[in-house]
């Protein structure tokens, strides 16, 4: 069976935008800003996937600094923001606050968070289960020395070729493939 957008290269939602009602966006303005509760049990997750991964003796695992846009790459301040003409006469995109807030504080820092969270979570999937499927290719972007299976040779013998010799859980191997 074919997945729906398998073949997609983009979302089409800007040339839409105009035929959805007013207040149809108006309730998706505040569908997208609830999840702001859910952001504090985000954070605690991270965290303690960052914390497990330093207690099982993990080093120069990336931290959510390295996640978030510097300061200095934003485009706009306080004075310079530009805002937007409003589609009701109390629409918040008339506010440079409101932009601010939104483009520096709240999309760059939940974007930084969910890919430092999933950067972490691939951490622990390569390290705890080096098995290959589907999709775990994808989790290059975060390749470790050594799975848990690798470090007793007793355990490694018993893996799958492919999943003894894969670079993402075998530093050894992604040596040999840069040589």
């Amino acid at each position: 069976m074919k997945k729906a957008c398998e073949s997609c290269s983009r979302v089409a939602i800007g040339k839409h935008y105009k035929d959805v009602p007013v207040w149809k966006r108006a309730i998706g303005m505040v569908m997208i800003y609830l999840p702001i509760i859910t952001l504090p049990f985000i954070f605690l997750s991270a965290y303690w996937s960052y914390w497990h991964l330093l207690m099982m003796g993990a080093k120069d695992v990336k931290t959510l600094r390295d996640y978030l846009p510097a300061k200095e790459s934003h485009r706009y301040d306080l004075k310079t923001q530009i805002k937007m003409e409003g589609s009701f006469a109390l629409s918040t995109s008339q506010s440079k606050l409101f932009w601010i807030l939104n483009c520096s504080w709240y999309c760059p820092v939940s974007v930084a968070l969910f890919e430092w969270h999933s950067y972490l979570v691939k951490l622990v999937e390569n390290f705890w289960c080096p098995f290959t499927h589907a999709t775990k290719e994808s989790y290059d972007n975060a390749c470790i020395d050594k799975s848990f299976w690798h470090i007793y040779p007793t355990d490694a013998a018993k893996l799958h070729p492919d999943d003894l010799k894969n670079p993402i859980w075998n530093e050894d191997e992604a040596v040999k493939k840069e040589d």
